[in-house]
């Protein structure tokens, strides 16, 4: 018997356990319920709390202060309804709004206290606990309660629909600055200097007609002309983006941005400064979709010369990259310090008009290395370079059917051209060119109507202008290169360049920049050869040691890299393909630019050593130009051609009689015009006319039909490149081996 009711004991003890883990676990799920239902509850319960304790304390009140007599009780009833109806016609005139949400705002608050106070009122005299005072509280704060807990719900319940917001500023200047048909929403500011709000266009107006009005809304808002954007939805003609810039947090300028190893492929980004909302600014160009040529535009003083600095330091730490810079004007004013970065650094116009001449070589040998590679375009798998190719004032350089070509067919091959100027104006830059450059940095210009020559249509209609001359140097706007087009039309700024920094950058990155490759340096053949500015590279001798203290220089001013990226082993320099004469040009380069770690280099100088340099080029010309073609214009032989026989010439020496040059071999006349074209190229010669190989043409006893046949095959073969008017460049020596 006890062992059964000890069993049984047993028995129930585990059921009796389980009971109480379930009445704790019900305890809890009951607690956690109601804990998330007071949590939710909560926000709907101040009008609830209003309703029930604000109208009896006041009624109370007022009832022990005027209530006791007729005549107080009277005239603090008439108070009360005229105070009531002043405070219920303020409630309705600040309450004023344009859109459906505001109205209904308007009509609740007003409503709300024109009830309050007339309940107030009478409730001087009946009391707040009289019949019929208590039931219009009773029912009346209830519904009041409940209206302004609906008008939370549906509130609450719109989800991420924006709220309109047609009040306050805007709202007070819609007519002012035509925007009555507008419905602004969502206004909210970033905390970066910027208020974004989503506007809508009411049936029978268009967005066009909102851009139009950009500047009396930076004019109303006291703000920059540049500081208004409205951008169109792609999506929706009704709707679009403002953007209101209230503050520049870019006026004290943008620090320079190091790469973050030294190294770097082409196709990582360049951080060329800041936008004004303080993200950075960030240029794609190898790294795009399509390589898109550039065109930077800005007046002098506008600061592109210090975005081409932050631009071109970033690239001289690339690997598997050349850099070429045309700049006839001052250019080592302008970039002498990073100068060993540059492989080829250009400032005398014959030497910048044989590179553009060279280039549709080049490009046909880079597209035959790719399509052997089986690329469609040029990627950092391939094995030729990513060149880039800046050209200051390309009209000064180049005709317009020579760059159009250029910029038409560089793009898959890897080249990046990049034409700066003041003006993009027909007479500069051609429609043909202008629609091959599809990225654009567009600084300060004079005029409004400039930005267009730059800018792309979409981007000038939401007001993105900068009209601002030189004004405010390193501000633009940028397009293409990979920049998300919600980009292109908020203002940017380029960092400020620190000349001995910047030398110190490009010296610590020689051990990675690759040579430019043996294809290409191939193709643009003698004018490279022969280049007046060498840049270094890996293969340079010294150039790793000069890293070395270049670097230490750096990481004493705080500057240090990442080592993901590995230098690569110095090698031998590879072989040139053809070699260059030791015979100086014409007019000395200029020396190369002093190390700029400790000093700056003198700006003046070199302005004044370009300036000297083209007041003798001037002179040159015009020196040869004075001189006659023919030392003897009214000779009997003036004007004689190859095709034409000799006169007969009384010259009083006697009958003397000379004989005519025998008839050379195919294979000896050849060599005598290679010879000669030989010699042209050692002593550094490579422009000429065919009038200039007459003697040597005479000597193999043939004529002009045979020279043009001659110079024909030379062009054929990619030896010789023949410009527009006659003239002809050698890019190889016909006796050099290809």
């Amino acid at each position: 018997m006890a062992r059964k009711k000890n069993a049984e004991t047993a028995a129930v003890a585990p059921a009796a356990g389980v009971g109480s883990e379930l009445a704790t676990v019900g305890k809890g799920v009951v607690k956690a319920i109601a804990g998330h239902a007071l949590s939710r509850a909560l926000p709907y319960t101040p009008p609830w709390i209003a309703a029930a304790t604000l109208p009896p304390a006041a009624g109370t009140a007022v009832n022990l202060l005027w209530g006791g007599e007729a005549l107080s009780a009277g005239l603090a009833s008439a108070g009360l309804a005229v105070g009531g109806v002043v405070l219920t016609g303020i409630v309705w005139k600040t309450g004023d709004g344009t859109s459906k949400v505001r109205r209904f705002r308007r009509a609740q608050a007003t409503a709300t206290t024109a009830a309050s106070m007339g309940w107030l009122t009478c409730a001087v005299a009946a009391g707040p606990f009289g019949r019929p005072m208590l039931d219009l509280w009773l029912y009346g704060g209830a519904l009041l309660a409940a209206s302004w807990n609906a008008r939370q719900i549906m509130a609450a319940g719109s989800g991420a629909e924006a709220e309109e917001t047609n009040s306050g500023t805007l709202g007070k200047l819609q007519a002012a600055i035509g925007w009555e048909k507008v419905t602004v929403k969502d206004a909210q500011g970033t905390g970066k200097g910027t208020v974004t709000a989503a506007i809508e266009v009411a049936p029978g107006g268009t967005v066009e007609a909102v851009q139009s009005t950009t500047g009396r809304v930076a004019a109303a808002l006291q703000v920059p002309p540049s500081g208004v954007i409205v951008t169109p939805d792609p999506e929706n003609g009704a709707r679009a983006t403002v953007s209101l810039r209230v503050a520049d947090l870019l006026k004290h300028g943008v620090e320079f941005a190091f790469p973050a190893a030294l190294g770097l492929d082409p196709t990582a980004p360049i951080p060329a400064g800041l936008y004004a909302d303080g993200e950075v600014w960030w240029l794609d160009p190898f790294g795009a979709d399509i390589l898109q040529h550039l065109l930077v535009m800005g007046v002098t003083g506008a600061g592109k010369s210090e975005f081409a600095r932050t631009v071109f330091a970033h690239l001289a730490t690339r690997s598997q990259l050349s850099l070429h810079v045309i700049d006839l004007a001052k250019g080592r004013q302008t970039v002498g310090h990073i100068g060993s970065g540059i492989d080829w650094l250009i400032q005398d116009p014959k030497e910048a008009k044989r590179y553009v001449k060279s280039l549709p070589a080049a490009i046909r040998a880079r597209g035959d290395v790719l399509a052997a590679e089986g690329l469609d375009s040029w990627t950092p798998a391939s094995s030729l370079n990513a060149v880039v190719t800046w050209i200051e004032e390309a009209a000064d350089v180049s005709d317009f059917e020579e760059l159009e070509e250029i910029a038409r067919k560089a793009r898959s091959v890897g080249i990046w051209l990049i034409v700066s100027l003041q003006r993009a104006t027909w007479g500069n830059v051609s429609t043909d060119i202008r629609a091959n450059l599809q990225a654009s940095a567009c600084f300060g210009v004079d005029k409004p109507g400039d930005a267009s020559f730059c800018l792309p249509d979409s981007v000038t209609d939401a007001g993105a202008v900068p009209a601002w001359g030189s004004s405010r140097p390193g501000y633009a706007f940028a397009t293409g290169m990979g920049i998300p087009m919600d980009r292109w039309t908020m203002e940017a700024r380029s960092s400020l360049t620190d000349r001995s920094v910047l030398a110190a950058l490009v010296d610590a990155a020689a051990p990675y920049r690759d040579p430019l490759d043996q294809a290409t340096a191939g193709a643009l053949g003698q004018t490279y050869a022969q280049r007046a500015h060498q840049g270094t590279n890996r293969t340079t001798p010294g150039a790793a040691e000069k890293a070395q203290r270049a670097l230490a220089w750096l990481a004493s001013a705080g500057v240090g890299f990442d080592s993901a990226v590995p230098a690569p082993a110095p090698t031998a320099a590879p072989a040139a393909r053809i070699p260059a004469p030791a015979v100086p040009a014409a007019i000395p380069a200029p020396a190369a630019a002093p190390s700029a770690y400790e000093t700056d280099e003198d700006d003046e100088m070199d302005e004044l050593s370009v300036a000297a340099q083209m007041e003798i080029e001037d002179a040159y010309d015009e020196v040869l130009g004075a001189i006659p073609g023919d030392p003897e214009p009214d000779a009997p032989y003036a004007g004689l051609g190859l095709d034409d026989d000799v006169p007969d010439i009384d010259d009083g020496d006697g009958g003397m009689e000379f004989e005519a040059p025998e008839r050379m071999s195919t294979e000896d006349a050849r060599h005598t015009l290679y010879a000669e074209l030989d010699g042209w190229v050692q002593t550094g010669r490579l422009e000429f006319s065919p009038a200039d190989l007459i003697p040597a043409t005479v000597a193999t006893g043939r004529k002009r039909p045979w020279l043009q046949n001659e110079l024909k095959r030379m062009v054929e073969a990619g030896l010789l490149q023949r410009d527009g008017h006659g003239s002809y460049t050698i890019l190889h020596s016909p006796l050099q081996p290809a």
